[in-house]
């Protein structure tokens, strides 16, 4: 090796291992001390960020409990190409470079967002790269006791907003968005039901390394149903029962974008998430009717198009070893929804069956991701997900 990387300077170096993804550079940093040298700089992550794309490499699941104050501390990655492979590999130490056990709140560009485990005396927020084994640790700002925090900040919708400009150069820096719902009394102070709903937003900025509150609200009816955040070309996005939470992080104005078909169309309940492909907010819907993925053409306008549908007889019948009797169960949604879709990325749908399943819309394919048994399950109602990709976006952490 010493020998091939006599007549290999560091920039042509640079310049072939930046073709490499992010997940292959680990094993290759391994290889030399010169090589762990370039691939670990800052300079050749930007380089790297600019000739290569930020692929899915897996999702990350936390479950939750629904019916008390503490969090379960188990948190497993999912690797894509394992399940690809009608394999299935979970890592459940990929965050043990952290000072303690934390609860994923959000993830981006290769981020991660996480909070310390509740109870704590002293909760922290920490961004972190899973690849760099980097973390910046920020404080927690909002609670004052420790029974505020407990009950008010448990399943708080926090979302990262990381922006990758290849053009322009990369800039490491990161903002939190922070959604709070709000209840603004009219006259009868009595009768809370009367007043007026809000979501209000508080903005972090690495840069600043301050927390500040927009001036923006935006009016609603209910609480968020689902606190993952999705960004997608400068804009969040939640999932708001059958509508989506919107907030333009630059110029700070939100909006609700109307689910593409209403729920009074569906005989039984329909279970959705949303997710993201080539660039666009994508909406998943799994009903009595199948598995249908809509995709926003303009986050701006209301307008979805329809880019995949798929009966659940025909699921059944292609796919019979995973699915037995599905459109019974999907309609008679005992103890919950029978299939759960739990995220949606670049055509790849993870969905719960009794276990967990890739689904690849695009091609047509179906594999087990999981069981079960293999996420050490303790309570699987309503699991946090992300679609997360391995990448060298570095971190300040001076």
């Amino acid at each position: 090796m010493k020998k091939v990387n006599a007549f290999i300077n560091s920039d042509v170096l640079t310049e072939i291992l930046s073709r490499v993804p992010a997940k292959e550079l680990l094993s290759l940093k391994l290889v030399c001390k010169e090589w762990h040298c370039v691939i670990s700089s800052r300079s050749f992550a930007k380089t790297q960020l600019r000739t290569t794309e930020v692929v899915l490499t897996g999702f990350i699941l936390q479950e939750k409990f629904m019916w008390c104050n503490e969090d379960i501390k188990i948190v497993s990655y999912i690797f894509v190409e394992e399940m690809a492979r009608g394999g299935s590999k979970v890592n459940q130490t990929v965050f043990d470079f952290l000072p303690e056990e934390v609860v994923m709140l959000a993830s981006c560009k290769g981020l991660v967002c996480c909070r310390s485990c509740f109870p704590s005396e002293r909760p922290f927020i920490y961004v972190c790269n899973p690849w760099s084994r980097e973390w910046v640790k920020l404080e927690w700002p909002w609670a004052t006791s420790q029974n505020e925090i407990t009950n008010g900040q448990r399943n708080m919708a926090l979302a990262l907003a990381v922006d990758i400009e290849p053009s322009k150069g990369f800039v490491d820096t990161f903002k939190l968005v922070r959604v709070n719902h709000v209840a603004v009394q009219g006259d009868n102070d009595e009768d809370e039901e009367e007043g007026e709903l809000y979501f209000t937003f508080e903005l972090y900025s690495s840069e600043i390394r301050a927390w500040r509150k927009s001036n923006e609200t935006c009016q609603c009816y209910s609480k968020l149903v689902n606190n993952e955040g999705i960004y997608i070309g400068g804009v969040l996005h939640w999932l708001h029962g059958d509508q989506v939470l919107t907030f333009d992080v630059e110029n700070e104005f939100s909006w609700l974008v109307p689910a593409p078909i209403p729920v009074s169309e569906f005989m039984a309940v329909p279970e959705v998430c949303i997710g993201e492909s080539e660039g666009r907010l994508q909406y998943v819907v799994v009903s009595e009717q199948g598995v249908h993925v809509w995709g926003l053409e303009d986050c701006y306008e209301d307008k979805w198009i329809l880019v995949y549908c798929k009966s659940l007889e025909e699921i059944e019948g292609e796919w019979p070893r995973f699915f037995i009797n599905l459109k019974v169960h999907v309609m008679e949604r005992v103890n919950g929804p029978w299939v759960n879709p739990l995220a949606f990325k670049d055509g790849l749908l993870l969905m719960k069956c009794v276990n967990l399943y890739l689904f690849d819309v695009k091609n047509n394919k179906m594999a087990q991701a999981c069981s079960i048994l293999d996420l050490k399950s303790q309570c699987m109602l309503n699991p946090t997900v992300f679609a997360h990709s391995l990448s060298l976006v570095p971190l300040s952490t001076a």
